[in-house]
């Protein structure tokens, strides 16, 4: 962590369909209805340089589509580049100038899609995020879980059996959508080894069948559990 550090820095992790980007702004809302000083922000693309990157790594239109898709290797180089340009320009200054930066997706979502699904040297993963990342950690990550078929259930609406299933003006499916449902398994098993490899930083979140509000006062109390809000000591 670097030096100079202020703010607070909360992650949001999980499959497609877990509900973490829904999540992540309604607590970046709660925060600022106290006052504080919020900046939202997300992986792959919270920066312009970022953007760029994601529409390769998720193989939109002409972007790493076809011979252009990066194998697993370059994925996950491609996506620590937009890690490195995102904490320098983005969550380091905000977090220096005491802001709670609340991001979707982080160094997590390495270890599992390249790590754990993709087959890749963990260790070798967590060598090149320690490094882009200059060793920036979360204070608390919420893995949302939606169960071991949630995921794909998430998914279906988007993207069902041919386009009269796909809502107007979704995007195309990416690389990672169109992946089949042994990825998404072995997705699923690389967060649970996640956060029981971290249980201090990592609080897993059941969100199957949940009210929302339910899963959204589990996130606050643990964050004043914790005691990260000012002016509110451990419950």
């Amino acid at each position: 962590m670097g030096s100079g550090r202020r703010g607070t820095f909360i992650t949001f992790e999980g499959p497609d369909g877990s509900g973490k980007t829904t999540h992540a702004h309604a607590l970046a809302r709660t925060l600022r209805g106290r006052g504080l000083q919020v900046v939202e922000t997300y992986e792959p693309g919270g920066t312009p340089l970022g953007a760029h990157l994601r529409e390769i790594l998720l193989g939109r239109g002409q972007a790493g589509a076809g011979d252009l898709a990066p194998v697993p290797m370059a994925e996950m180089l491609l996506l620590a580049a937009d890690r490195a340009q995102h904490v320098e320009r983005v969550i380091r200054p905000a977090l220096e100038e005491g802001a709670w930066v609340i991001c979707d997706r982080y160094v997590d979502s390495s270890l599992v899609y390249q790590g754990y699904a993709a087959d890749l040297d963990l260790e070798h993963v967590r060598w090149v995020n320690r490094w882009a990342t200059r060793g920036l950690v979360p204070d608390l990550t919420f893995l949302l879980d939606p169960g071991p078929s949630g995921a794909l259930a998430g998914r279906a609406p988007r993207h069902g059996a041919g386009p009269q299933h796909t809502r107007p003006g979704t995007p195309p499916p990416d690389r990672f959508e169109d992946r089949g449902d042994a990825f998404w398994q072995r997705v699923r098993e690389g967060y649970l080894a996640v956060w029981r490899d971290e249980p201090d930083r990592v609080h897993r979140i059941e969100t199957a069948g949940r009210d929302p509000q339910a899963v959204a006062r589990e996130i606050l109390d643990l964050i004043v559990s914790r005691g990260l809000l000012p002016g509110e000591g451990r419950a």
